[in-house]
């Protein structure tokens, strides 16, 4: 399953760990994605969004029955 936000497309970043003695890793950055239930298209629908998406409201939330 793709590290990807459903709503904003945000995805993982690449980067390296460097220690003291600069050894140079590869490491990733993954997005914080949670399953949510959404209101799409006027249906709900569980989606994977990140937080921000959450947080900053392009998420509407269905209602539990």
């Amino acid at each position: 399953m793709a590290q990807r936000c459903e709503i904003c497309g945000k995805g993982p970043m690449t980067g390296s760990n460097i220690s003291h003695a600069h050894n140079v890793t590869k490491r990733r950055w993954n997005p914080n994605l949670q399953r949510v239930r959404a209101v799409i298209d006027g249906q709900p629908k569980h989606v994977r969004a990140c937080t921000r998406c959450i947080r900053s409201g392009k998420v509407t939330k269905a209602p539990r029955l």
